[in-house]
């Protein structure tokens, strides 16, 4: 099929942030790669808020874009309003957050993939995985039949034995009206893989026009605003005229996409007592409350009726009213009030909001139940320890949150592709990347509830800021490929700016001090010091201005990240039985036996698992030698 292909170097299953990551990384490495999606116009679809980045989560983002990932740029090209969070606090935990226009998001997102050469789309339900001897070697589809490949990648969200709520509603599907794969779900399980039931949610819709924006206190965006992606701000996105060429080979659309121009605000409101008591009394009707769902739910993101129940004492809770589109759209997101409530509560809990009293619903909010995998089932290439050339990303893997899935998928994509090539797997440690703590949280401690991205899930969070991803991770950019040569050059360039400057500042000299140690006083910014290069890009002197202000900070967290590294390198030989180590506790035993982690440290994260067990470890393996 497709173009006399019959075997291909990689299948992707679902159209999802995860699979339109992983398509598009396989494919611009030199794979032949399928992408199957049960609906088309659900492409890179964002069924719940209509944001990229936050905290922690924007990290992921900037890590992506320097590997060459599409999500930044998308945002960048596709964005409403761009805002940089926790500017009060250091720099470890600064944030970019935007707002999208989810049309514009999904339809660009669509073109890409549709322009790109050597993938090719298939709208298909993927229903069952071919295996021979311990490796999977294609898919079976409803219409298309059996199709082959080198490797698959499942990215199949939140479609597995998917099932809406709205309080008794049920209805199977994986939310905005994408279909459930029940059947895929089933072969999963006959296979082997053990299935565990999570949940996630997402609030009403209401029409911009009956929300009365007078008693809602204004959230504007930054100006300039900050942007994710290397080649947006390369190329001066915002100064685009729809009849200009196209720059940048990863615009890569039949059209040009400019970002608006005017930024589009957001508002704040609040619940109130009377909010919360209109819940309260309908706590029986909820799907969450009700009994009827079974899958355990977000604990950082929880629904109202969580919040009311959790938070028993707290008068009101944020409520932030977010536009899903630009000037054509009219849609409103009011991020605070996920519920599986019937329909009728839904308003009466809305309407009794400041702000919303004369609010209309565009749609309800529901709640969806669906299958993931235990992670722990992986290893961290995402391939499966179970069946080889099998690749999981995304939501099927325990995860929520649009950028949580990109990277995994990026990853996956990425992984496969240097599998059929013949080339060693991308690994990231954690600690030179959030996507290294992502994973390695996945599949060494597996998880019981949606995991979500946080700053404080990292230990060297000093060193993995968001301002210097791209200097992180330019050897693995390099690498694979795949980002834009002219940004890889232009980073290499920045990096030796960095240096000189720095180098510049520590010799030159001012009444006795260097500039070095002028520029570490609190009250001062590089502008400030005596002799600053204002010719220096301004990228290069934030680098500048974090690495000499933070220099003794970052030196701590360099030695423990080399420390800490020391164990990562440590290999566990495949010799080693766990069975038969008697100085190991029996939990500690089963824990490795069914994670096998790969190293030392990787061993000492898994839950159960303690220094003394690693010691002893560490002890049989310089041995050399099993104990007998």
């Amino acid at each position: 099929m497709g173009q006399g292909i019959k075997i291909w170097d990689v299948i992707v299953i679902g159209g999802g942030h995860a699979g339109v990551e992983a398509a598009l990384v396989a494919v611009r490495m030199g794979c032949v790669t399928l992408l199957i999606t049960s609906r088309l116009d659900a492409v890179a679809v964002m069924p719940c808020n209509p944001s990229i980045g936050g905290l922690a989560k924007s990290h992921l983002v900037y890590e992506l874009d320097a590997l060459g990932g599409e999500m930044g740029l998308n945002t960048d090209l596709c964005g409403l309003q761009f805002r940089t969070l926790n500017r009060s606090r250091g720099p470890a935990v600064w944030a970019t957050r935007a707002q999208c226009d989810k049309q514009r998001y999904a339809a660009r997102m669509l073109q890409v993939v549709t322009n790109q050469p050597n993938l090719k789309i298939l709208e298909d339900q993927c229903i069952n995985i071919l295996i021979t001897g311990g490796r999977v070697c294609g898919v079976i589809c409803a219409h298309s039949g059996s199709i082959q490949a080198k490797t698959v990648i499942l990215a199949a969200g939140t479609a597995l034995r998917g099932q809406t709520f709205i309080g008794k509603e049920v209805q199977a599907g994986a939310g905005d009206n994408r279909p459930a794969s029940n059947r895929l779900s089933e072969a999963l399980a006959g296979a082997g893989f053990n299935r565990l039931r999570l949940k996630t949610g997402t609030p009403p819709r209401l029409h911009a026009k009956s929300i009365d924006w007078e008693r809602t206190a204004i959230q504007p965006g930054d100006i300039p605003p900050p942007r994710f992606s290397m080649a947006a701000k390369m190329f001066h996105v915002e100064h685009f005229a729809s009849e200009e060429p196209q720059k940048c080979s990863t615009w890569n659309t039949s059209k040009a996409f400019v970002p608006e121009t005017k930024q589009t605000p957001c508002y704040l409101t609040h619940t109130n007592a009377q909010t919360h008591a209109i819940i309260r009394e309908n706590l029986h009707a909820s799907a969450l409350y009700g009994g009827s769902i079974v899958g355990t739910g977000v604990r950082y993101c929880p629904s109202i009726e969580d919040k009311v129940v959790k938070f028993a004492e707290a008068a009101q809770h944020h409520v932030f009213l977010e536009p899903e589109g630009g000037a054509a759209g009219d849609w409103i997101y009011p991020n605070g009030l996920s519920n599986s409530l019937p329909r009728a509560v839904q308003e009466r809990m809305v309407h009794s909001v400041i702000g919303l009293e004369q609010a209309t619903f565009a749609e309800y909010g529901y709640a969806i139940e669906y299958d993931s995998i235990d992670a722990r089932e992986l290893w961290h290439t995402l391939e499966s320890k179970r069946l080889k050339a099998l690749f999981f990303a995304g939501q099927v893997n325990g995860t929520t949150g649009y950028e949580e899935a990109a990277v995994q998928g990026f990853m996956a994509g990425a992984n496969a592709a240097l599998q059929v090539q013949g080339r060693e797997p991308l690994l990231l440690s954690r600690q030179e990347a959030y996507i290294g703590v992502l994973i390695d949280d996945l599949v060494t401690k597996g998880t019981d509830e949606p995991y979500r991205m946080f700053t404080s899930r990292a230990e060297r969070r000093l060193l993995l800021r968001q301002d210097n991803a791209r200097y992180r991770l330019l050897s693995a950019a390099e690498r694979l490929g795949v980002a834009l040569p002219e940004v890889l050059e232009q980073t290499r360039s920045y990096q030796a700016l960095v240096a000189e400057e720095i180098d510049r500042l520590r010799r030159v000299r001012h009444n006795g001090v260097t500039l070095a140690k002028i520029l570490c006083r609190p009250e001062l910014n590089y502008a400030d010091i005596p002799d600053p290069h204002s010719f220096l890009p301004p990228e290069v002197i934030d680098q500048v201005q974090v690495q000499l202000k933070y220099e003794g900070y970052i030196a701590r967290e360099n030695t423990a990240a080399v420390r800490a590294l020391k164990e990562e390198y440590v290999k566990i030989p495949e010799w080693i039985d766990y069975w038969k180590i008697p100085a190991l506790r029996y939990e500690c035993r089963e824990k490795l036996n069914f994670v096998k982690p790969v190293n030392l440290g990787q061993a000492g994260r898994i839950t159960g698992v303690t220094p003394s067990d690693v010691a002893v470890l560490s002890l049989i393996i310089k041995k050399g030698a099993a104990p007998k």
